[in-house]
């Protein structure tokens, strides 16, 4: 595979970049028809590559991409999933180039999506290029490639139970995640779930003279604030009843497992600009984004925040809130009692409203299994060193999905790093571990049996 990508590097850049120059981004309404045009471009890559069939698929919300290679009947089948959707670029003036103009700095390519996740999963489409091409695969390969997940996956879990024979595998390989380091390759056992609302507090029926009401009549903005504050005492608990009802504790021995993956905290908080951290009292930092729950604002807002003083009383004020979940809590349940306990807290002099977006549930694979480890087998010849499991702190909610659905477990061989800032300006993927990608998934399907 190395002189594969040496031979083709240019070519497989230029494809990479054909894709992150349509800005996909699936939560505004005007990017619609680039959702549809990226879809196109990856059904030409997918056929290109060596697919019998690649289309794009309808949905209730934005198309999906489904492709196949069916080499023989009786062989493993690996379902790949990735998405290509993209998050928003703002602000954009933090943005040191084009967002949607890739460049290479420094080693990395710079552009929304260029890791998360159409990066990782481009990886996907040339390895099984490289496979085809050499006359190596004995595998059926089957692609799903959706345009939502950035916005909650509402569509495939439907698409997917209606196409359950077309999406009938043994295991679905995913790139969508992070390693500890590009010296310490780690593979996702699990990952963390979601429940996301947004919570909407109305005082008086229209915004106020602060002079004239201030002291007299409850500023919703100062009400949110006090309620927000409420739902996480001074350990780091949440204090919603029921919340870790579902909780599994770890045992030590789990935990001391999970310790093995290394951590220096000095370098955590420079790398974060941070004096101190902060969380769950009696759980480390990596325990902390992997194996226990938390809640977190992540906007809020009212009353006047443009240019210049306008004195106002605001009549509303808003906060999204993001609860990530471990495996075993079901994210309807968490919504729910959250919905109960925030409308329960809420004065007499505030009415409060929950508005529900999206969420998923968390999952745990087999480190035991032949996929994972083929797939440990395979990067630790990429990378000199046996991978350590981890758990991912983010969420992949439809993943958990599919596990139900297809009866089938995921397996998160993600290649992404911190340092690549995803979801923020400036998102990058290191060419190296773009290229040690493909390479670690080419000899995944070497080594993958069952």
């Amino acid at each position: 595979m190395k002189h594969y990508i040496e031979t083709n590097k240019d070519r497989f850049l230029e494809e990479l970049f054909s894709l992150l120059r349509i800005p996909s981004v699936s939560s505004l309404e005007q990017h619609k028809p680039d959702m549809q045009h990226c879809a196109e471009r990856l059904v030409e890559l997918l056929l290109e590559a060596g697919a019998d069939e690649a289309s794009v698929y309808p949905t209730a919300g934005h198309p999906l991409v489904f492709g196949q290679k069916i080499t023989d009947p009786s062989f493993p089948t690996v379902l790949v999933y990735g998405h290509y959707d993209v998050q928003p670029i703002d602000p954009v003036e933090l943005w040191h180039s084009d967002p949607f103009e890739p460049e290479i700095r420094n080693g990395a390519i710079y552009a929304r999506g260029a890791n998360d996740d159409k990066g990782q999963l481009f990886m996907h489409i040339k390895a099984f290029e490289f496979m085809v091409r050499e006359g190596l695969l004995k595998h059926n390969v089957k692609f799903i490639l959706e345009g939502e997940e950035e916005i909650g996956s509402p569509s495939l879990a439907a698409w997917a139970m209606e196409n359950k024979e077309l999406l009938a595998s043994d295991i679905i390989l995913v790139s969508d995640t992070t390693m500890i380091s590009e010296t310490v390759p780690s593979i996702n056992c699990g990952m963390r779930g979601l429940s996301y609302v947004e919570v909407k507090v109305t005082g008086p029926n229209k915004d106020l003279h602060s002079g004239h009401y201030g002291g007299a009549v409850a500023n919703p903005i100062n009400v949110l604030c006090d309620m927000i504050s409420s739902l996480i005492d001074k350990d780091g608990h949440i204090t919603i009843k029921g919340f870790y009802d579902d909780v599994v504790l770890l045992s030590d021995e789990d935990r001391a497992k999970l310790s093995r993956a290394p951590f220096d905290m000095e370098e955590y908080k420079e790398f974060l600009g941070i004096n101190e951290v902060k969380g769950e009292a009696g759980y480390s930092t990596l325990e902390r984004t992997g194996i226990r729950p938390c809640l977190d604002v992540n906007g809020i807002w009212g009353g006047y925040t443009g240019e210049g003083a306008k004195t106002v009383l605001p009549s509303v004020a808003h906060a999204k809130i993001s609860m990530r979940l471990v495996p075993n809590q079901d994210s309807a349940t968490i919504t729910r009692l959250f919905s109960e306990h925030f409308r329960a807290i809420a004065p007499d002099y505030v009415k409060v409203e929950v508005i529900p977006h999206h969420g998923g549930d968390g999952f745990l694979i087999p480190i035991s299994s032949p996929a994972y480890k083929a797939a440990e087998r395979a990067m630790t010849e990429v990378y000199g060193i046996e991978p350590v499991p981890s758990r991912g702190g983010g969420s992949i909610p439809v993943l958990a999905d599919l596990q139900r659905i297809l009866k089938v477990d995921p397996l998160l061989m993600g290649f992404g790093l911190e340092r690549d800032t995803i979801h923020s300006p400036n998102e990058s993927y290191l060419l190296k571990q773009f290229f040690a990608g493909m390479e670690a998934i080419a000899l995944f399907y070497r080594y993958y049996r069952l």
